[in-house]
């Protein structure tokens, strides 16, 4: 930055200050910001602006920049919204340049421009430290929440010795078939199961695709030594499945994961035997 620009920016801290402070005030009624106490919302007001002041008098050098980036990780842990920071810099903006420009002499517009296009590149440098920061936290929130969703939306679980059960619940395309078909056959080598329950109840739709990648899933369990058994048909599933012409005659089927129990006991030779009193 110029040094002339630098110093005059200086020479009018306290003043931007105070008008900003002023301004962002405003933004406190946002329904975002309403939870935050008023005294937090001051106190990180003025952490925002000393932060912006610490990048004229030091510049953007690598331990400002770490500042400016530990300060807005604190604020997306605590849940602070991106909009506080591009709307604070906007109005930053705008205020430094409006003092600014009454300190230009008059009539003298090459320095008008020129401190307008000094400060459009300081703030331009922090707007994109610091968003950039939000929306790699965000991207990686993100991913940390689909991998989650993954890992929960198709898991198998072992429930007898030697027999599994897999509830699906929500739509199944072809990602998620696949992931299917992943923790079926780890599954099933890692709890050594001999059976396993695909229990449909939660499965809102059966057409020929969920079918036909329910089958393969099926034949992919038989070729490493277990056996699958399809749960959860209801009427309709039932009479979807005939009116599509499905072929599930390899393919165990039992109306009700209860049902679906029983047989898996049978197939590893046990059952549910009554204790008389």
């Amino acid at each position: 930055m110029n040094s002339a620009i630098r110093n005059t920016i200086l020479e009018n801290k306290e003043t931007i200050i105070d008008k900003w402070l002023s301004e962002i005030a405003k933004f406190k009624n946002d329904n975002q910001l309403q939870s935050i106490t008023d005294t937090t919302y001051e106190n990180t007001n003025r952490e925002f602006v000393d932060k912006l002041f610490t990048t004229v008098q030091n510049g953007h050098q690598e331990n400002v920049d770490e500042g400016l980036v530990l300060f807005t990780e604190r604020l997306i842990q605590l849940g602070w919204p991106l909009n506080y920071i591009t709307r604070g810099l906007q109005e930053f903006r705008k205020i430094t340049v409006d003092t600014l420009s009454r300190q230009e002499e008059a009539g003298d517009n090459s320095y008008s421009i020129e401190v307008y296009k000094e400060i459009e590149d300081w703030i331009d440098r922090i707007v994109n430290v610091l968003v950039n920061e939000y929306s790699g936290s965000w991207e990686n929130t993100v991913f940390l929440q689909k991998m989650a969703l993954k890992e929960l939306s198709a898991p198998l679980i072992p429930v007898f010795d030697k027999i599994s059960v897999m509830p699906l619940v929500g739509t199944i395309d072809t990602e998620r078939a696949k992931l299917i078909m992943e923790n079926l056959l780890e599954g099933v080598i890692e709890h050594r199961a001999q059976v396993v329950l695909i229990d449909i109840t939660g499965v809102p739709v059966v057409d020929t695709m969920v079918a036909h990648h329910i089958i393969q899933a099926s034949e992919a369990v038989r070729l490493v030594g277990a056996q699958c058994i399809l749960v959860g048909i209801r009427p309709e599933i039932a009479q979807t499945i005939v009116n599509l012409g499905i072929d599930l005659s390899n393919f165990p089927t039992k109306s009700s994961l209860k049902k679906g129990m029983e047989s898996a006991l049978e197939l590893t030779k046990r059952e549910i035997v009554d204790l008389e009193d």
